[in-house]
């Protein structure tokens, strides 16, 4: 006999003896290991000591049901499989113990064949449950052992199970299996449950790599996915399963070991730069207020965009709003929103961007040109959070986040009685200050390229690099407008170049003509002419030192290239 049907107990429960003995003989002929019961009594005390496969049991038991004995087997042991005897077949006890749980049932007189036939399918069937069981109990062990957050669907795009990491990190929860994947929305713009149904779909598998998700929790996590569909034998797909590793940390690790160039649209790997960065980061799921200070064409709008997209309220709309470039009563309203009839021109009601940004950010650009008036309402939003249209005295409730920018330093326009203290402090609550570009001298050549490749696309220009001599020059000059000026200047460049190299030449004239502040800088990309002692040359010695080029021989001599022609023209003359 196989060792397995060796091992298979069946438990006989009849209150006729000689029933008990004929089919006990026969099971025991056939390997298995027989106990018999001559009442529910005695067939509890066997059910408490061992652990049956099946269980034979007669409907009518002197005076005792064994539907009883099923009620109690099915709700104490759901794998042992039970089979009904019965003397009197009636069809109501018959679905009657199909509804319970019997596996079959079966007429006496039990002939040997049926009995042997059923007891053979009954134990199948369980052998399969138990297999069945094993691999669900090995599943559960690696869905809770692995480190990586585990996602299943079914064939119909139904989330069947998941982990505790999956839990943990995206926030799945047990009330959502049995959802359709498609309606559940737990961040990351939903890409989890896009990529596993993409995979369902079309039965290949999918990766991403560091996307942002953001949780119910709050916290931005940076995770990588890995989607396999679920494969019958014939190579359909009959679900999916996704493998979503939280790689935050380890973001988070080669981030302070390495140089970032470029970060939510900011260009810059210079050290001012990455504690730019740093900083955006720290600050990004907070609901402080953020001061920027920057000088005109730092990018203040950039960061701005930054702190928003790096936190939870990226989800939300992120709303600018230039507050010197409006009068005081069109700021009001744009701010704040107006009812019909609140001024003359009001003819409709219109939603302030206070309204517009609830949920999201709201970028308040040159704050420090606000009036008295504005400064005063602006101070109630932050300090309650609520405000009136312009013409309406009910208050309106808004959950935004204020960023705001200025080139100005409002400490001393506080000094100079111009704009209020109290409203400076709930604006300073973190103050964020960016470098001008002439202390990130370092970006210089990253901010060119990046320049040229937007322009080569916008003016379908083929430009390839800068010269040495014009880099000398972005290196010596002080940039006043910063990278806002370095951009128009890389554009005037691109649009007058002829060739694929821009040169001096190409660059406009109001930079051309400027002073530099530090001339020592062309030495780095000229070292031919570094021995020239820039302040003994003469105009001659200039030119001949530049090979005749107008513009270097203008910068070897500290003057601009019109100075240079004008000397030019008198010494001809």
């Amino acid at each position: 006999m196989p060792m397995l049907q060796a091992q298979q107990k069946i438990l006989l429960v009849d209150d006729e003896e000689g029933i008990r003995f004929t089919l006990g003989t026969l099971l025991k002929k056939e390997g298995y290991l027989v106990d018999v019961a001559a009442n529910l009594s005695d067939a509890r005390g066997f059910l408490q000591s061992t652990c049956y496969d099946l269980v034979f049991t007669d409907i009518m038991l002197a005076g005792e049901s064994g539907l009883d004995l099923l009620r109690e087997i099915k709700e104490t042991e759901q794998v042992t499989q039970v089979v009904m005897f019965t003397g009197c077949p009636q069809v109501e006890s018959a679905a009657e113990a199909v509804r319970l749980g019997a596996f079959d049932y079966i007429t006496k007189p039990v002939r040997y064949e049926t009995l042997i036939a059923v007891t053979r399918h009954a134990l199948g069937a369980k052998a399969l449950s138990d297999e069945r069981e094993r691999n669900r109990a090995n599943l559960d062990a690696i869905f809770r052992t692995v480190a990586d957050g585990i996602v299943m669907i079914d064939r119909d795009g139904r989330l069947v199970q998941f982990n505790s990491t999956a839990e943990r990190v995206c926030g799945y929860s047990p009330e959502l299996i049995g959802s359709d994947a498609a309606a559940i929305h737990l961040g990351c713009s939903d890409a989890c449950q896009t990529v596993m149904l993409d995979v369902l779909k079309n039965n290949v598998p999918r990766s991403l790599r560091r996307i942002e998700c953001h949780p119910s929790s709050g916290k931005t996590r940076i995770i990588s996915l890995t989607a396999t569909p679920v494969t019958e034998i014939d190579g359909t797909a009959r679900g999916a399963v996704a493998v979503i590793r939280d790689e935050t940390e380890l973001v988070a690790l080669e981030r302070s070991l390495q140089l970032r160039g470029r970060f939510h649209g900011i260009i810059g790997a210079s050290a001012a730069m990455q504690r730019v960065y740093r900083l955006i980061e720290s600050l990004a799921d907070v609901p402080s207020t953020v001061l920027i200070n920057g000088e005109s064409g730092t990018g203040k709008e950039l960061v701005a965009a930054a702190l928003h997209g790096c936190g939870v309220r990226s989800r939300g709309p992120f709303v600018k709003v230039n507050c010197s470039a409006l009068s005081e009563s069109l700021l009001e309203s744009e701010l704040f929103g107006h009812v019909r009839g609140a001024f003359t021109g009001a003819i409709s009601d219109k939603i302030g961007r206070f309204q517009k940004a609830h949920g999201g950010t709201l970028f308040l650009d040159e704050i420090g040109d606000v009036s008295p008036a504005i400064q005063m309402r602006l101070l109630r939003v932050l300090q309650e959070s609520e405000f009136e249209r312009v013409g309406e005295s009910s208050s309106i409730k808004v959950d935004v986040r204020i960023v705001a920018a200025t080139n100005q330093s409002l400490a001393e326009k506080v000094a100079q009685g111009t704009f209020r203290q109290d409203l400076y402090y709930r604006l300073n609550v973190v103050r964020l200050d960016l470098p001008p570009l002439r202390e990130r001298c370092d970006d210089l050549e990253q901010l060119a390229a990046h320049f040229i490749t937007q322009f080569n696309g916008k003016l379908s220009k083929a430009v390839v690099a800068v010269s040495d001599d014009v880099m000398a020059l972005f290196r010596s000059y002080g940039w006043p407008g910063n990278v806002r000026e370095m951009e128009h200047a890389i554009e005037h460049a691109c649009i007058v170049c002829k060739a694929t190299t821009i040169t001096i030449d190409d660059l406009p004239q109001d930079l051309l003509q400027s002073q530099p502040i530090a001339t020592p800088a062309v030495t780095k990309y000229s070292p031919s002419l570094s021995s020239a002692p820039v302040a003994k040359l003469s105009l001659a010695e200039a030119l001949t030192a530049s090979d005749g080029n107008k513009a270097r021989a203008a910068r070897l001599l500290g003057i601009s290239r019109m100075t240079l022609y004008r000397q030019m023209g008198a010494a001809a003359e």
